[in-house]
């Protein structure tokens, strides 16, 4: 008895959300990973075509879960806002996220820092940015027109192309601005100057109330008067 052999399904390739490791080692390297991908956020809340991501397993090549990165904050023009449980690059138009920021903790050897820049200049990242909380060192490429990343000669005081945010390192300090000027905040900072804004926006219409009510006292006494 012949047995025909039966065509074989393609085995179905598994991307797994998570390559377990931890989101960062210590607690500044995690306030910054959150100060950069919460403000950038903010920064484009309004344009529905830009995906900002934190921690996200990012796989340029079909076919391929082995072949992957986690960039500490990813920035992705042209690709719609929403919940992703990872970046499949082929189910983004093949649009690889074109600036990628790490903030680097104690833990981070050189190796893999070079395994990860030779990663975004292979698979289309335009802007890269290193930055050493503890050392306070700050560090960035850019693709030049040769196709390559190449190293930012004074980062320390560097206008984002794509982004239009500057960074700025002078004593001991690294703050980064928005391009209207005004500089990251942290969630605590955000949410206090929210307060702010509430209490005088509370204060300015209980004076609006006063004022309405003074000048409808001072109209029935002119119409008493006459």
């Amino acid at each position: 008895m012949v047995t025909t052999p039966q065509p074989t399904q393609p085995t179905k390739v598994i991307y797994p959300d998570c390559d377990g490791n931890p989101m960062s080692d210590n607690t500044r390297q995690f306030r910054w990973i959150v100060v950069i991908k919460e403000n950038l956020e903010i920064l484009f809340d309004d344009d529905p075509n830009v995906f900002v991501a934190g921690d996200l397993l990012w796989y340029p090549q079909e076919g391929n879960n082995k072949l992957r990165q986690v960039p500490d904050v990813m920035v992705a023009i042209g690709r719609p806002k929403g919940d992703r449980g990872s970046y499949k690059q082929w189910e983004e138009g093949n649009i690889p996220p074109q600036v990628v920021f790490e903030v680097l903790s104690p833990g981070n050897r050189l190796k893999e820092m070079a395994k990860k820049q030779e990663f975004y200049e292979c698979y289309g990242v335009e802007e890269y940015y290193i930055f050493d909380p503890d050392r306070l060192d700050f560090n960035g490429l850019v693709r030049s027109q040769r196709g390559f990343l190449e190293t930012i000669d004074q980062p320390e005081n560097w206008t984002s192309p794509r982004l239009g945010i500057r960074f700025e390192l002078q004593d001991e300090q690294f703050t980064i601005y928005r391009p209207d000027g005004q500089r990251f905040l942290t969630p605590t900072e955000l949410a206090k100057l929210a307060e702010q804004q509430r209490q005088r926006a509370e204060s300015a219409e209980a004076r609006l109330r006063e004022l309405e009510a003074r000048l409808q006292e001072l109209e029935r006494k002119d119409r008493s008067d006459l």
